[in-house]
């Protein structure tokens, strides 16, 4: 994602935004942010609201400032509220706040402003965050153990401690709780929701609009759960101002709550008090975002599009609509009001005449300008690829041996690829090229047999991505097994849980019942293990 997308960023230097590697934009007119640094510097920029840049004063600035107890932290991720309040936490598990506090949301004890970042790990009794979320005055933490920490105004419950008294200091939610392990996190104006491991959603807070999920209007003061959403396995929830998304580990999407706007993505503007399926016309969703500032919402679907609905700059959208983005970051960056960051986001930045620009023109390039300077021929499934040996040889291992005297190919004008097909060859040279991968999950699987016999471990990481958007539960155990193959273990992990949490319908397919004995024997001790078979 490029700096220059959001104006609070027109004005850094390009020597300063070159050193930029993680951004986010907040703040009610969106005139504030934050910059983390390649060599691990923290920077604030912009109005300073409630002190909320952490710089140790309310000074605005135009130039970025440097935010010291950050620096040299390893942060790792960001979240803000509207007050504004924010949270940053690290690589180690510690967690800070700073900003706005008349409602205790920086979990500090007290409600006095905090002008530079607080560490809020010192009330956590040495847990270790891994997750934060904000909303427009309360805040959440996830622990490493997946124990849900809330803390700040409670006027609604959504600190979820049975009460409307506000909480000072971080507080484990326990209420229905209390021996579950979540995996998710999202916060809405006033509204707090969380995904369990096995793929259960509860909310608790403010829920006159209906989103908490649970099909009516009622303030929860304690966590319900979302029971319209049984028998699935929702592995990421997102909230607006006051309407939640919810996506399943199948790429379906759910949304309900507020649709004032068309946010819900229905159809229509009608509030749903309970989760109602959308997007169903478009291919698999693989990832959400919202941010409790508007309402809009947005998906990326397995193939890379991205949509958008709700209220977009004065528009209501209110059927997901097709946009031309590569991000979800850019749908807020040009719609949102405030045009806000739902996340942090990576940096990268492109030029006119960027060198992955030329890497992907050159690539067998026939009839333009760089025809003549390729110098080897690949012949798969009787089509040809036009490459170049000093490429290949700098950028992979396996062609830097092929292309030395002794390999009978390294003076072959014409190469002949017998192991792969065009699609699985042509997708790697891709990548050697752009670092880029763009590949059906189908031939994802034998792009990872290339990338495991070419030793290149990018390589795999990207496969594994695109298969695990590909999952099914028609082909869950055959990519089970060749996550097994093809020593994928975070694949392997991953298809597994899917499989467990499907095991039913998984079990009676064609690609179980075609696994050898030994794998079926390993899966079968593995789910037991994970008390698949308790009555």
């Amino acid at each position: 994602m490029d700096l220059s997308k959001w104006p609070t960023f027109s004005l850094l230097k390009p020597e300063f935004v070159e050193k930029v590697k993680m951004a986010c934009v907040y703040g009610n007119m969106a005139n504030e942010a934050i910059m983390v640094t390649k060599d691990d510097d923290v920077y604030g920029v912009g109005f300073n609201t409630a002190g909320c840049l952490g710089v140790g004063d309310l000074n605005s600035t135009m130039e970025p400032r440097k935010i010291e107890p950050l620096s040299q932290k390893k942060v790792k991720g960001i979240a803000y509220g509207s007050g504004p309040h924010v949270l940053a936490y690290t690589e180690n598990g510690e967690l800070y706040s700073w900003g706005h506090n008349g409602n205790c949301q920086l979990g500090n004890g007290s409600t006095n402003q905090g002008l530079t970042p607080y560490l809020v790990t010192t009330h956590l009794h040495n847990k270790k965050v891994t997750r934060v979320a904000a909303g427009s005055h309360h805040s959440l933490a996830l622990t490493e153990e997946g124990e849900v920490l809330a803390w700040g105004q409670n006027n609604y419950g959504q600190v979820g401690s049975g009460t409307t008294t506000n909480q000072p200091t971080p507080r484990k939610v326990i209420a229905s709780l209390s021996s579950r392990r979540v995996v998710d996190i999202a916060c809405g104006q006033t509204s707090s929701m969380a995904v369990m491991d096995n793929g259960e959603v509860y909310g608790w807070g403010y829920n006159s609009n209906g989103q908490l999920g649970l099909g009516n209007s009622v303030n929860q003061h304690n966590p319900c759960r979302v029971a319209a959403l049984e028998g699935l396995v929702i592995t990421k929830i997102v909230c607006g101002y006051s309407h939640t998304l919810a996506l399943s580990d199948e790429g379906g999407l759910w949304a309900w709550g507020s649709n004032s706007y068309g946010q819900l993505g229905t159809g229509n503007k009608a509030n749903q008090a309970a989760p109602v399926r959308v997007a169903q016309d478009i291919e698999r969703i693989v990832d959400i975002a919202a941010t409790h500032y508007c309402n809009l919402s947005a998906a990326m679907t397995q193939s890379s599009k991205v949509y958008m609905w709700g209220q977009s700059r004065g528009h209501c959208v209110v059927t997901p609509l097709e946009t031309p983005y590569t991000s979800l970051h850019e749908v807020f960056a040009y719609w949102g009001c405030p045009a806000v960051t739902f996340e942090p986001f990576h940096v990268t930045m492109t030029t006119q005449s960027s060198l992955a620009q030329a890497m992907a023109l050159a690539l067998d390039d026939e009839y333009g300008e760089f025809q003549e300077t390729a110098d080897v021929v690949f012949l798969i499934d009787e089509k040809r690829i036009r490459a170049h040996r000093a490429i290949l040889k700098i950028r992979c291992q396996y062609y830097r041996n092929m292309f030395q005297q002794h390999w009978k190919e390294s003076n072959l004008e014409e190469v002949e690829v017998k192991d792969y097909t065009y699609p699985v060859f042509r997708a790697f040279l891709q990548y050697v090229y752009t670092d880029t991968v763009n590949v059906s999950p189908e031939d994802a699987i034998g792009l990872l047999d290339l990338a495991n016999a070419y030793c290149e471990e990018g390589l795999k990481k990207h496969c594994e991505r695109i298969i695990r958007h590909g999952i099914t539960t028609e082909n869950a155990a055959m990519l089970y097994a060749v996550a097994i193959k093809y020593e994928a273990k975070e694949l392997e992990k991953f298809c597994f849980r899917f499989a467990l949490n499907h095991m039913t319908e998984v079990a009676q397919t064609e690609a179980f019942m075609a696994l050898d004995e030994h794998t079926v024997k390993n899966f079968i001790q593995r789910a037991a293990k994970h008390g698949a078979f308790k009555y």
